[in-house]
């Protein structure tokens, strides 16, 4: 049987080369682009080295599960997390359950265990682990022109007649509509996002700590994609931020909503901040704009936006491991605040 230990220094070269075996040497080259930010430069790397379990057999790696500390707040309290993301096994030795032995080692050494966006093996292996299952994160679209409701399905004629029978409402729901503050774009999130923070954690029974070294890290130092980023004031506090990016899709080109946080009770922040992406969008050519989103009264809003729930394949579990918590909990999830950019989903 393999040994499962934690990633040592010197690891590095054999996680690549099992890397490029499992996932192909494109996958590897985007892999090595951002793993020093993705592991050795998170704000939350225990001092003894990357949050990475790995599985040998004598100077072999056979398997990996690399995973993305973070902080939580559960009800209160903060708690050590992790997001499992990377998880890869040498093909002779799949499905001799090496990859449960792996996600239960995990599981067994952080405060809380979480997954977002799961491939369909790791979902089964975690029903069979009997986790809690709270998702999927529902998915809200925005359509912007004609070209947004085009089916990937559907012959050119048909989807010209969906865009023209369409169209009407279309232009009703992209409308462009007031701001209701004062909104920037920023480079930078600076001490005042903290505190910001603070202020609304105890609105969220569940979220990630946004704090400002955590945004830096995730939305300004990456290095493998670029995101614009806006802020909402009002007199002189920090009232609300959001992050986006615009790319293309094979049916067009898309303005995905990443992440935000405004206090789940100010409809106006976030009223304002969606109506800042809308122009953002329209101005970079989007079809549509894309968001996820957890929360109740956000999901609420995004609908009041022009937003409208499509199916979602972001699964998502979550087994929290340090506070003793009632069945309930997972399944009471209103006031959850999870987004796309929470984990690793956006690459």
């Amino acid at each position: 049987m393999a040994d499962i230990d934690r990633y040592r220094t010197g690891d590095k070269r054999l996680v690549d080369a099992l890397y490029r075996r499992v996932f192909g040497i494109d996958s590897a080259a985007a892999n090595r682009l951002r793993w020093k930010w993705q592991y050795n430069n998170n704000p939350h790397r225990p001092d003894d080295g990357p949050l990475i379990w790995l599985a040998r057999e004598g100077q072999t790696i056979i398997g990996q599960y690399a995973t993305m500390p973070v902080r939580l707040s559960v009800e209160g309290q903060e708690i050590d997390a992790a997001w499992g993301m990377d998880v890869m096994v040498a093909p002779e030795r799949q499905r001799q359950g090496l990859g449960e032995v792996l996600f239960r080692t995990w599981d067994r050494n952080v405060g809380a265990s979480l997954g977002l966006g799961l491939s369909e093996s790791s979902y089964r292996l975690f029903q069979k682990m009997r986790w809690p299952d709270v998702g999927p994160v529902p998915c809200f679209v925005k359509p912007l022109t004609r070209r947004a409701l085009r089916r990937p399905g559907w012959s050119v004629a048909a989807n010209r007649l969906l865009s023209a029978v369409t169209l009407p409402w279309v232009r009703l729901v992209a409308r462009t509509r007031p701001l209701h503050g004062e909104v920037r774009t920023i480079r930078h999130f600076d001490d005042s996002f903290t505190s910001f923070w603070e202020r609304v954690a105890p609105q969220f029974t569940f979220a990630v700590r946004r704090d400002a070294a955590y945004l830096n890290w995730k939305y300004i130092q990456a290095p493998h994609v670029r995101y614009a980023i806006a802020m909402l004031e009002r007199d002189g506090l920090v009232a609300g931020y959001i992050v986006y990016r615009h790319l293309r899709e094979a049916r067009g080109r898309v303005t995905l909503v990443v992440d935000w946080l405004t206090a789940p009770d100010d409809h106006a922040g976030l009223l304002t901040l969606l109506r800042w992406v809308d122009r953002e969008a329209r101005a970079a050519d989007s079809d549509k704009i894309r968001a996820f989103a957890m929360h109740a009264g956000f999901r609420k809003l995004l609908r009041q936006s022009g937003y409208f729930a499509v199916k979602s394949s972001m699964e998502f579990v979550a087994k929290i491991n340090a506070l003793s918590l009632p069945s309930s909990f997972y399944k009471t999830t209103d006031s959850w605040h999870v987004t796309l950019g929470d984990s690793d989903q956006d690459r």
